[in-house]
């Protein structure tokens, strides 16, 4: 009888063991889909600034230039929009940084480039945009030599404007835009457990 019962409480401890691994099992199953970065769209525009060289001065430059610039551009609704808005307002982008470089009293001008740029991966808000040829604005800084800063125009992961409005007839240096961060750790335990 002592042999029975040893075995009937290992088997339950098995089965039981058994189901809290099939459990943990499937919640990692599920957080790995959720957390698993998304492949980014085929129609992709991004912006790359390049700076003159990888000295201080013309990283902070280049950095000026990045925020005199995202607030210019709109919020594309499409691709071919976003496109058509680099397009239209190509001359206007331009000044925008040749003004900045005045300001900043350095002795190199910029250039734009619109076509097809080599990216590394990188994901951005969840979205894997896997190392490759993008179409990208790419805006010249001197002699394009140094470190560079890029994000996404469209879909639209790097506007930057304080109002949600696109200017443009001038820069505010001062406008700062609240930062958010989102955990998709949270948000999937949220809509898991139905938390608000």
């Amino acid at each position: 009888m002592g042999l029975r019962f040893v075995c009937a409480v290992h088997t339950v401890g098995m089965k039981r063991m058994l189901l809290i691994c099939l459990t943990a099992l499937a919640l990692l199953v599920l957080l790995s889909e959720k957390l698993a970065p998304r492949p980014a769209a085929a129609e992709v525009l991004r912006l790359h600034i390049l700076a003159n060289s990888d000295s201080p001065a013309d990283q902070a430059v280049k950095l000026r230039v990045r925020d005199a610039l995202l607030p210019l551009f709109e919020a594309a609704g499409t691709y071919e929009d976003a496109r058509a808005f680099v397009l239209d307002h190509g001359a206007a982008l331009l000044s925008v940084c040749q003004a900045t470089l005045a300001v900043a009293g350095v002795p190199y001008g910029a250039q734009l480039l619109l076509g097809i740029s080599d990216f590394p991966d990188r994901t951005y808000n969840g979205t894997l945009f896997p190392a490759g040829p993008y179409d990208a604005l790419q805006i010249v800084l001197g002699d394009g030599a140094g470190h560079n800063w890029w994000c996404v125009l469209f879909p639209p992961l790097c506007i930057v404007t304080r109002d949600g409005s696109a200017s443009l007839d001038g820069v505010d240096q001062d406008a700062s835009t609240p930062v958010t961060f989102e955990s998709d750790i949270l948000a999937f335990l949220r809509d898991l457990f139905g938390w608000s």
